[in-house]
C-alpha cells in the first residue's frame, strides 16, 4: 500500500522585543541564571501582569506579514499544568480567542510555489530552562515570561523537505519584518511537529504524532525522514499507532516515545483573570499596518521582473537587504541590470566582506557603480582598468571618469598606434604568426596578449584582435 505524509508545525518564535512579556525584567540571553527576574515572571502571590505593548504589535504585525485575519477581540488565557520550569504551574498563553487567525505562507519548493495555510498566530510567554547535570538539576527562570510567538499550521506539509523549506521560509518573513532575530543558537525559535500517515487515496487524517522541540529546522528533516518510515512500518506489520508525543534523540538518529499525548482539556484552559481582553482600535492597527514589509519571495519575483536578473543574483539581493537597496539605486535609468549586478555581487560584495565595511560605510554614492558599468560597456576603459577604477572608488570615493583621467586608464582605439603595437608583436612572434596563417586561429590570442602587455592594458581588445587579423591575412 502506498501511503501520504502529512505534517503540521507549531513554530515557537521568540518576539525582539526589549523586556518580557508581562512586566519589566530584560529580555536578554546570556545572563548569569535568574538574574533577569522578578515576582511577577516568577508568579508571586498577590502580582498582576501587564501586557507589553510591543509584544502585542509584533504579533499583530506577524499577522499581517502572514496574509492572516485579525479578530477585533483577543484575550490572554491560563494553561494549567506541572512542571519544573512553570513557576506559576500555568502558562499565559491564548486559546480560543488569539490573536491572528487563517493565513498563509508562500514559498519556493521544488520547480514551484507551495503554499501551507496557517491556523492561527498566537502569543504567550515562554517558561524556564531546565538544566541537567551530574547529579542534579537546576532551573534558570531568566527565559520566563519572554514573548512568544506561536505559529500553527494547518497540516498541509507532505514531505520533510517541504517542512524545511516552510521554515526557512517562515523564518526569512520574520526576520525582515523585525518580529525576531530567528537565532537559532540563542533558542529563539523552536518548533513541535505534528506528523501522521495514511492511505494515498484516503482523506482522514491518521494517527498523530507530535514530535516536541525541536531546536534546529535540519533536525526537523532528520526526524520526519526517520519518523515516517517508523510510522509506515508499525502498520504494514499489523501495529496500531497511538496518539503520543515523541522526542527526537539527534545523536541516536531516532524518535522515542514520552507520554501519551494530551487533549485540550487535560490542561484546564480558563481566561486569565488578570488580564483584561485586547481590543485594538483602528487607529492602532493602522499604525501596525505602517510597518509591513516587502516579504522575501515578492522582493525576489520583484527583482527577478523588474531587472530581468538571473535567480541567484536575486537570491543574493534577498538575503542581503542594505546590499539590494544599493544594488535598487545603482541600477536606476541603467541599461544593462545584469552587468551592475555582477559588480555589486562579485566585487563590491567580496570587499565589503574582505574589510568587514558596510553598505552604509561605502566612500561613494550607488551611481557611481552604474558611471563604472557604462565607462567599460563604451569601451573607454577595459575590464582590468574597471578593476582598478573601483579599487581605487572603494578605498577613497570619487568619480569613476575622473579617476580614469586621472591615472590616464583610456583605452587605446586609435588605429596607428594599436597597429604599431600588434606589427611588433606578429614581427617578435613568428612562431604564433605563421600558426594563425596556417589556420590556427586560436593562435592569435597569444598575439593579443603581447599587445595588451605592451600597451599596458590600454589598448582595446577588439579593435586588437581586429588589427592583429588584419594585418595577419594581409
Amino acid at each position: 500500500m502506498e501511503y501520504e505524509t502529512v505534517i503540521g508545525l507549531e513554530t515557537h518564535v521568540q518576539l525582539k522585543t526589549k523586556s518580557k512579556m508581562f512586566c519589566g525584567c530584560a529580555n536578554q540571553f546570556g545572563a548569569e541564571p535568574n538574574t533577569n527576574v522578578c515576582p511577577v515572571c516568577l508568579g508571586m502571590p498577590g502580582v498582576l501582569p501587564v501586557p507589553n505593548e510591543r509584544a502585542l504589535q509584533l504579533t499583530t504585525l506577524t499577522g499581517y506579514l502572514l496574509n492572516c485575519e485579525v479578530p477585533s477581540v483577543a484575550k490572554f488565557d491560563r494553561k494549567n499544568y506541572f512542571y519544573p520550569d512553570v513557576c506559576k504551574d500555568y502558562q499565559i498563553t491564548q486559546f480560543d480567542y488569539p490573536s491572528t487567525t487563517t493565513g498563509y505562507v508562500d514559498f519556493e519548493f521544488g520547480d514551484g510555489i507551495e503554499r501551507v495555510r496557517i491556523t492561527r498566530a498566537h502569543i504567550e510567554e515562554d517558561v524556564g530552562k531546565n538544566n541537567h547535570f551530574t547529579q542534579h538539576s537546576g532551573v534558570d527562570f531568566n527565559r520566563a515570561g519572554v514573548p512568544l510567538l506561536e505559529i500553527v499550521s494547518e497540516p498541509d506539509l507532505r514531505s520533510a523537505d517541504m517542512a524545511y523549506e516552510y521554515l526557512n521560509a517562515l523564518k526569512d518573513i520574520l526576520i525582515y519584518g523585525g518580529i525576531s532575530d530567528c537565532d537559532m543558537e540563542k533558542g529563539m525559535v523552536r518548533c513541535d511537529v505534528n506528523i501522521s500517515v495514511r492511505p494515498k487515496s484516503e482523506e482522514k487524517l491518521g494517527v498523530k504524532v507530535e514530535i516536541k522541540n525541536m531546536n534546529t529546522f535540519s533536525g526537523v528533516r532528520r526526524a520526519i525522514n526517520y519518523e515516517v518510515p517508523r510510522q509506515i512500518e508499525t502498520l504494514e506489520s499489523g501495529g496500531t499507532l497511538v496518539q503520543e508525543t515523541r522526542r527526537w534523540d539527534d545523536v541516536a538518529g531516532i524518535t522515542e516515545s514520552m507520554r501519551t499525548k494530551e487533549h485540550a482539556h487535560d490542561y484546564r484552559y480558563f481566561p486569565e483573570p488578570d488580564i483584561m481582553p485586547l481590543k485594538p482600535d483602528e487607529a492602532w492597527l493602522t499604525e501596525v499596518r505602517s510597518h509591513v514589509v516587502e516579504l522575501p519571495l515578492a522582493r525576489k519575483q520583484r527583482f527577478v521582473s523588474d531587472y530581468g536578473i538571473p535567480a541567484q543574483d536575486a537570491d543574493v539581493f534577498v538575503g542581503n537587504v542594505p546590499l539590494g537597496g544599493f544594488f535598487e539605486q545603482a541600477v536606476e535609468s541603467a541599461k544593462n541590470a545584469k552587468a551592475i549586478a555582477n559588480w555589486v555581487i562579485n566585487n563590491l560584495q567580496a570587499r565589503l566582506i574582505e574589510t568587514g565595511t558596510t553598505v552604509d560605510e561605502l566612500k561613494f554614492e550607488p551611481a557611481a557603480i552604474r558611471e563604472l558599468v557604462g565607462i567599460i560597456e563604451a569601451g573607454t576603459i577595459s575590464s582590468t582598468g574597471g578593476q582598478e577604477v573601483f579599487a581605487e572608488l572603494f578605498e577613497n570615493g570619487g568619480s569613476p571618469a575622473a579617476i580614469v583621467e586621472a591615472r590616464a586608464l583610456a583605452q587605446v582605439s586609435d588605429g596607428g598606434e594599436l597597429e604599431k603595437w600588434c606589427q611588433d608583436a606578429i614581427d617578435s612572434n613568428p612562431g604564433p604568426a605563421d600558426d594563425y596563417r596556417n589556420g590556427k586561429e586560436n593562435a592569435i590570442n597569444f598575439l593579443k596578449g603581447q599587445v595588451m602587455k605592451a600597451s599596458r592594458g590600454k589598448a582595446n581588445p577588439q579593435v586588437v584582435g581586429e588589427t592583429l587579423a588584419k594585418l595577419l591575412k594581409g
